[in-house]
C-alpha cells in the first residue's frame, strides 16, 4: 500500500509540474493537450482515494488492537473489582467494529471467534445463582464451558438431574474457571458464581448444611483446588460434604477399576454406539469401525485413570475402543500413540468423540477442529482410515451419567444425614502402610521437585505420619518441624537431608536434598522452617493432603 501511494503522488506531482511549465514563477499561458489534463485528474483522484484507504486500514488494526487488549485482559483465571467492567467494556468496543474489523482482533487470547462464534442459546441455560437458598444446598461445582448449548445440554442435565432427585434441597451452580466465566459474562450477559461467590452467597443465605458435587472426571487438580476453596470456609457451616467425582476413588495403578468406571464405560459406548447408527458395538466392529474416546489428560497422579478406563474397557470386552487424551499425559494416550494403536488393530474406519463432561473447545477445536494438530486432522493425515468422523457430546447430557451423579449425591448425603459434624480437615486416621500424598507451600521457591509434581511418599506406622520429599536441588541445607526462632535454639533437633536422585520427561537425572518430614495432622496447614546455604532460617508454612495406599 505505502509502495502504491508514493508512486500515485510522483506521479501527480509530475503531471501538475508539467502543466506549471519548467519550474518558472512567472504566470505561463499553457495549452494543455486534453489527455494530458484527464490523466492528471485521475492520477489526483486515485490519490486521494489511495490516502483515504491507507488511514481507513490504520484505523482498522488500530481499534482491532484496542478490542484484543480488552479480550486479553478478561482471559484470566483470577476475579478482580474491575472483572465486571473490564466484560461490559470488551463486548461494548467489539460489538462497534464493522465486520471487517472484527476479522482483524487478534492478541495473545484474543481472536474473532472470542465474540463472534455461535456456540448456541445462552438463554436456554440457567447460571443457578439465586439467593433464597435455605438451611440445605447441594452446589454442583463444574469446570465450565463457554459453549452455550453445551452448557445446557451438559452441565445444566446433571445440575436438573441432581435437582429433581433432591426436592429438598436447593441446588446451585459454581465454575472453577474464571477465564470461562469471564467469557460468557462478556459475550451473552449470563453471569456464573465461581467458587469463592457461590460460597460467599451459601454463608449470605444462612446455609446449615452444604454438600459438594463436582462433575469432574476424577481426583485431579480441579478437584484439589475446590477442596482447598471450600476448606476456608468449612467452619461457616454445621455439616459439609464432597461427593465423589464421575468416576470415583484413583486407585494406585492402571489395573484398579471399580463400578462407577464400568457404569461410564458401558453408558458412553452405548450412546457412541447409538449416534453413529449401529445396532451393537460388535455390529460396529465388524464393519471395521473404531472408537477413540478423547479425555484432557493431566500431569497429575491422577492421570492413571485415563489408563483404568482403557482397562476397563478392555474387561467388558470391547475390542474396537481405545482411549486418548489432548495432552498425550499418560503417554500411551498421546494421539500419534492411539492412531497407531487403531491402525494395528485393522479398523478402517474412525468415530472420535470426548471422554469430558463437556463438549466445549476441547471437543471442538482440539477433536473436531480444521487445524492441522486437531484430532480428526491428524488421524486423516495418517492416510490410513477410510473415514474418520465425530461427535460431538458430551458426557454429561447422557442419562446414565447423570444417573450416576445423582448416586454419588446421595451417598453423600447419607454422611450429612447420619449426624456427624464432618468438616474436611476431619480426616479419618490411616492405616499403617506407606501412601502417596500431596505437599504443599506457600511458596514458590520451596517445592516437591517438579519430576514428582507435588507429590510425596507419606508412612504410617503406630499413628504417627512422616512424608518423604525430595526438593528442588540441594539448596535447602536443614528443615526444622516448627518456627524459625525455635529452630535457632541449642536443643533444636534438625531434619537432616537425604540425597535423592529424581528423572525427568526428558530422561536426565539430578541429585537433590530430600527430607523426611513428622506430619501432625492431615489437610490442614503446620509449621515447617528452612535454612538454605546463605544461613537464613525462614518460616513457612505446609500441608499434606489426599493420601492414596
Amino acid at each position: 500500500m505505502k509502495k502504491r501511494l508514493m508512486v500515485l503522488l510522483l506521479a501527480t506531482v509530475t503531471a501538475v509540474s508539467m502543466l506549471a511549465g519548467c519550474g518558472g514563477t512567472e504566470n505561463v499561458d499553457v495549452e494543455v493537450p486534453a489527455d494530458l489534463a484527464t490523466e492528471v485528474e485521475n492520477a489526483v483522484e486515485e490519490t486521494k482515494d489511495a490516502i483515504e484507504e491507507a488511514t481507513e486500514e490504520v484505523s482498522d488494526e488500530e481499534k482491532a488492537a484496542e478490542v484484543a487488549a480488552l479480550i486479553d485482559a478478561i482471559y484470566v483465571q483470577e476475579r478482580t473489582d474491575q472483572t465486571d467492567a473490564q466484560c461490559e467494556a470488551a463486548k461494548k468496543a467489539w460489538d462497534a467494529l464493522t465486520d471487517a474489523q472484527k476479522e482483524l482482533v487478534e492478541g495473545e487470547d484474543a481472536d474473532p471467534d472470542y465474540f463472534g462464534r455461535d456456540t448456541g442459546d445462552a438463554s436456554k441455560d440457567d447460571p443457578l445463582n439465586s439467593d433464597n437458598i435455605g438451611d440445605n444446598e447441594i452446589l454442583v461445582v463444574s469446570f465450565g464451558t463457554s459453549f452455550n448449548e453445551s452448557r445446557a445440554q451438559d452441565i445444566s442435565s446433571i445440575e436438573k438431574a441432581i435437582a429433581d432427585a433432591n426436592p429438598d434441597w436447593a441446588v446451585r451452580r459454581a465454575f472453577t474457571a474464571q477465564i470461562i466465566i469471564n467469557h460468557v459474562q462478556a459475550r451473552d450477559g449470563e453471569k456464573i458464581d465461581n467458587m469463592d461467590q457461590a460460597l460467599e452467597r451459601a454463608v449470605a443465605n444462612g446455609v446449615k448444611n452444604l454438600l459438594i458435587q463436582p462433575t469432574h472426571l476424577m481426583h485431579g487438580a480441579e478437584y484439589d483446588e475446590l477442596c482447598e476453596a471450600l476448606d476456608k470456609y468449612a467452619d461457616k457451616f454445621e455439616s459439609v460434604a464432597v461427593a465423589e467425582p464421575l468416576l470415583g476413588e484413583v486407585g494406585s495403578d492402571a489395573t484398579v477399576i471399580n463400578d462407577d468406571k464400568k457404569a461410564v464405560a458401558e453408558a458412553v459406548v452405548d450412546a457412541a454406539v447409538k449416534s453413529a447408527g449401529f445396532d451393537s458395538l460388535e455390529a460396529a466392529e465388524k464393519d471395521g469401525t473404531a472408537f477413540v474416546f478423547m479425555g484432557h489428560g493431566t500431569a497429575h497422579t491422577a492421570k492413571v485413570s485415563y489408563s483404568q478406563m482403557a482397562t476397563q474397557m478392555d474387561k467388558l470386552g470391547y475390542k474396537n475402543v481405545f482411549i486418548g487424551t489432548v495432552e498425550g499425559e499418560p503417554e500411551e494416550t498421546a494421539c500419534e500413540n492411539v492412531i497407531e494403536g487403531v491402525k494395528a488393530a485393522g479398523y478402517k474406519k474412525v468415530i472420535l468423540r470426548p471422554l469430558m463432561v463437556v463438549a466445549g473447545d476441547h471437543a471442538n477445536n482440539d477433536m473436531a477442529g480444521d487445524d492441522e494438530d486437531s484430532w480428526k486432522s491428524m488421524f486423516t493425515a495418517a492416510n490410513a482410515f477410510d473415514s474418520v468422523d465425530c461427535q460431538i457430546e458430551g458426557l454429561g447430557r447422557i442419562e446414565d451419567v447423570q444417573k450416576l451423579y445423582v448416586k454419588h449425591t446421595q451417598e453423600a448425603l447419607k454422611e450429612l444425614e447420619s449426624g456427624a459434624k464432618k468438616k474436611l480437615s476431619d480426616t479419618a486416621e490411616l492405616s499403617d502402610g506407606t501412601y502417596s500424598a500431596e505437599f504443599k507451600t506457600d511458596s514458590s521457591m520451596f517445592h516437591v521437585n517438579e519430576a514428582l509434581n507435588d507429590m510425596g511418599e507419606l508412612t504410617v506406622k503406630d499413628g504417627k505420619m512422616t512424608i518423604h520429599i525430595s526438593l528442588a536441588s540441594d539448596s535447602i541445607v536443614n528443615l526444622y518441624p516448627g518456627l524459625a526462632k525455635d529452630a535457632q535454639k541449642s536443643t533444636a533437633v534438625l531434619l537432616e537431608p537425604t540425597k535423592d536422585e529424581v528423572k525427568y520427561s526428558d530422561g536426565t537425572t539430578e541429585t537433590v536434598n530430600g527430607f523426611d518430614v513428622p506430619v501432625p495432622y492431615l489437610d490442614k496447614e503446620f509449621d515447617l522452617a528452612l535454612i538454605g546455604k546463605k544461613g537464613k532460617w525462614y518460616d513457612h508454612k505446609v500441608s499434606v493432603k489426599s493420601p492414596e495406599k
